[in-house]
């Protein structure tokens, strides 16, 4: 390992960047799954138990906003 690779992997190790990270990576989970969930069909909306309301309404959220148990 070089001393570049691990000042980077060590800087990207710190609390605060993992947390900002991970939050980043929450949020593209998040918008990837509403997309997916958005282009349903309502047999397929029927099957896991939503209507298509429901699926607006959550597609509609903000990327930001995700459960909290994403965030540890």
């Amino acid at each position: 390992m070089t001393t570049q690779s691990r000042t980077r992997s060590s800087i990207l190790d710190r609390p605060a960047l993992k947390g900002f990270f991970g939050r980043i990576r929450a949020a593209e989970a998040a918008w990837r799954q509403r997309r997916a969930l958005e282009s349903l069909d309502d047999a397929a909306l029927r099957d896991i138990g939503l209507t298509r309301d429901e699926a607006q309404a959550e597609a509609s959220r903000p990327v930001w906003d995700v459960p909290a148990h994403w965030l540890r």
